[in-house]
């Protein structure tokens, strides 16, 4: 059984997978953003992005698509349980595609970073909450650690969920984008963070349920992502109470 993360060198030569420092260098940057951001725009003019922005989420929404296509038809080429899957290391043909998945996967995750930057530029900076910058920042470091030892398996499977609901999400944030005439239709909003409670769950009862099972994949990963999606749980049912629930019973 596999208790211990595998390695072998089929990432290594893929952009920001051989060493954690590059991973470790954007996030302190990304940081001294989050700090630094707010201060220097404190004494100016909320920028307008509306044409970056429709195009960004656009953009956003076509990769997540994209991302959610490979790891559905990889897996099922694959045969793969969606109970348990171990990690196939070797460098056949549908073994790589699912790491390339895994590893565009990640990738995303670092172009992500600019949500970030776009409300620092807006001067949104209500929208720096620490869940904004925990899971931003946290999710850079979870899969560069994911391609580098488990670039396939049942890793699958938070990148499958992830990459549907952020179809669904960008593709709200991009008609926000297209201006206040689309707000009628975007009444929809408030189950987006519903939609990502039903994905934590979802990967906590996967994840849970392979820490007492005897499945030949890391424990030690599966007990890290149950933790973390517990943690993320917490944090996004306190959003959701306080921007939809609280919010509602102080208005009765």
């Amino acid at each position: 059984m596999t208790n211990v993360p595998f390695y072998n060198k089929r990432t290594d030569p893929w952009l920001l997978v051989y060493s954690p420092m590059p991973v470790v260098y954007i996030f302190l940057i990304y940081l001294g953003v989050v700090w630094a951001g707010p201060k220097l725009m404190k004494h100016r003019e909320p920028l307008d992005l509306k044409p970056l922005l429709i195009v960004y989420n656009f953009t956003m929404v076509c990769m997540s698509v994209y991302m959610f296509h490979e790891f559905l038809v990889t897996s099922l080429l694959s045969n793969y349980s969606y109970l348990c899957q171990p990690v196939d290391y070797s460098t056949s043909p549908l073994a790589m595609r699912m790491a390339k998945a895994c590893w565009l996967f990640f990738f995303s995750k670092v172009i992500e970073l600019a949500d970030t930057v776009f409300f620092i530029l807006r001067k949104k900076n209500n929208q720096l909450t620490f869940l904004h910058v925990y899971h931003h920042g946290t999710m850079i470091f979870n899969w560069w650690a994911g391609v580098k030892y488990l670039a396939g398996g049942q890793s699958f499977f938070i990148g499958l969920l992830n990459t549907f609901v952020h179809s669904v999400m960008y593709s709200y944030y991009g008609l926000a984008a297209l201006g206040p005439h689309m707000q009628k239709y975007l009444w929809w909003k408030r189950y987006l963070t519903s939609l990502q409670l039903v994905q934590f769950l979802l990967v906590s009862a996967h994840t849970g349920y392979n820490l007492f099972t005897d499945c030949d994949f890391s424990k030690a990963m599966n007990a890290y992502v149950f933790t973390y999606c517990i943690s993320l749980i917490a944090l996004f049912s306190n959003f959701y109470y306080q921007s939809y629930l609280n919010t509602k019973a102080k208005k009765m």
